[in-house]
Protein backbone atom coordinates (compact mmCIF):
# COMPACT_ATOMS: atom_id res chain seq x y z
CA UNK A 1 0.00 0.00 0.00
CA UNK A 2 1.28 3.45 -0.80
CA UNK A 3 2.50 5.42 2.20
CA UNK A 4 0.31 8.26 0.93
CA UNK A 5 -3.02 6.43 1.01
CA UNK A 6 -5.03 5.00 -1.83
CA UNK A 7 -6.03 1.46 -2.63
CA UNK A 8 -4.21 -1.46 -1.00
CA UNK A 9 -1.36 -3.13 -2.87
CA UNK A 10 -1.46 -6.90 -3.20
CA UNK A 11 1.66 -9.06 -3.30
CA UNK A 12 0.74 -10.18 -6.81
CA UNK A 13 1.04 -6.54 -7.95
CA UNK A 14 4.66 -6.26 -6.81
CA UNK A 15 6.29 -6.92 -10.16
CA UNK A 16 10.00 -6.39 -10.80
CA UNK A 17 9.13 -3.18 -12.65
CA UNK A 18 7.08 -1.83 -9.76
CA UNK A 19 9.82 -2.65 -7.24
CA UNK A 20 12.36 -0.89 -9.49
CA UNK A 21 10.08 2.18 -9.70
CA UNK A 22 9.81 2.27 -5.89
CA UNK A 23 13.61 2.17 -5.72
CA UNK A 24 13.75 5.29 -7.89
CA UNK A 25 11.10 7.04 -5.74
CA UNK A 26 12.78 6.25 -2.38
CA UNK A 27 16.56 6.61 -2.72
CA UNK A 28 19.91 7.75 -1.35
CA UNK A 29 19.28 7.13 2.29
CA UNK A 30 20.05 5.32 5.48
CA UNK A 31 17.88 3.03 7.59
CA UNK A 32 17.86 2.25 11.30
CA UNK A 33 15.29 0.49 13.42
CA UNK A 34 14.54 0.21 17.12
CA UNK A 35 12.82 -2.84 18.57
CA UNK A 36 10.14 -1.75 21.04
CA UNK A 37 8.45 -5.06 21.83
CA UNK A 38 8.55 -8.68 20.65
CA UNK A 39 6.03 -11.46 21.15
CA UNK A 40 6.49 -15.00 19.98
CA UNK A 41 5.18 -18.53 19.89
CA UNK A 42 6.44 -21.68 18.21
CA UNK A 43 5.17 -20.61 14.78
CA UNK A 44 4.57 -16.85 14.96
CA UNK A 45 6.49 -13.72 15.94
CA UNK A 46 5.14 -10.17 16.25
CA UNK A 47 7.55 -7.24 16.38
CA UNK A 48 6.70 -3.63 17.25
CA UNK A 49 9.46 -1.39 15.94
CA UNK A 50 10.30 2.17 15.01
CA UNK A 51 11.82 2.45 11.54
CA UNK A 52 14.01 5.51 11.05
CA UNK A 53 14.79 6.00 7.37
CA UNK A 54 16.59 9.17 6.29
CA UNK A 55 15.95 9.24 2.57
CA UNK A 56 15.03 11.24 -0.53
CA UNK A 57 11.38 10.69 -1.43
CA UNK A 58 10.00 11.64 -4.83
CA UNK A 59 12.84 14.05 -5.56
CA UNK A 60 12.52 15.98 -2.28
CA UNK A 61 15.70 16.56 -0.25
CA UNK A 62 16.62 13.77 2.16
CA UNK A 63 14.91 13.96 5.54
CA UNK A 64 13.83 11.70 8.39
CA UNK A 65 10.65 9.66 7.74
CA UNK A 66 10.08 7.84 11.07
CA UNK A 67 7.48 5.07 11.05
CA UNK A 68 5.75 3.10 13.81
CA UNK A 69 5.68 -0.46 12.41
CA UNK A 70 4.16 -3.83 13.31
CA UNK A 71 5.61 -6.93 11.63
CA UNK A 72 4.08 -10.40 11.83
CA UNK A 73 6.17 -13.42 10.81
CA UNK A 74 4.89 -16.98 10.49
CA UNK A 75 6.99 -20.13 10.37
CA UNK A 76 6.39 -22.14 7.21
CA UNK A 77 8.37 -25.35 7.47
CA UNK A 78 11.99 -24.29 8.06
CA UNK A 79 11.54 -20.62 7.05
CA UNK A 80 10.08 -17.52 8.64
CA UNK A 81 7.92 -15.47 6.27
CA UNK A 82 6.62 -11.94 6.67
CA UNK A 83 2.83 -12.29 6.51
CA UNK A 84 1.78 -8.80 7.60
CA UNK A 85 3.34 -5.34 7.86
CA UNK A 86 1.57 -2.21 9.04
CA UNK A 87 3.21 1.22 9.28
CA UNK A 88 2.03 4.64 10.41
CA UNK A 89 4.01 7.87 10.22
CA UNK A 90 5.43 8.75 13.61
CA UNK A 91 4.41 12.40 13.66
CA UNK A 92 3.44 14.95 16.24
CA UNK A 93 -0.12 14.62 17.44
CA UNK A 94 -3.02 16.13 15.53
CA UNK A 95 -6.34 17.35 16.82
CA UNK A 96 -9.59 15.44 16.36
CA UNK A 97 -10.67 18.06 13.83
CA UNK A 98 -7.43 17.64 11.81
CA UNK A 99 -7.80 13.85 11.85
CA UNK A 100 -11.41 14.15 10.68
CA UNK A 101 -10.38 16.48 7.82
CA UNK A 102 -7.67 14.03 6.72
CA UNK A 103 -10.18 11.17 6.81
CA UNK A 104 -12.49 13.22 4.56
CA UNK A 105 -9.59 13.75 2.13
CA UNK A 106 -9.26 17.46 2.84
CA UNK A 107 -5.80 19.00 2.64
CA UNK A 108 -6.16 21.29 5.67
Amino acid sequence: MSPFGGKPTRASELTAERIEAMGRFFKNGTFEQELLQAYGSADMVVLAIIECPHVEVGGLPAQDWPLRVTLVYRREEAEWRLVHRHADPLVKGVSLEQAAALARGEAD
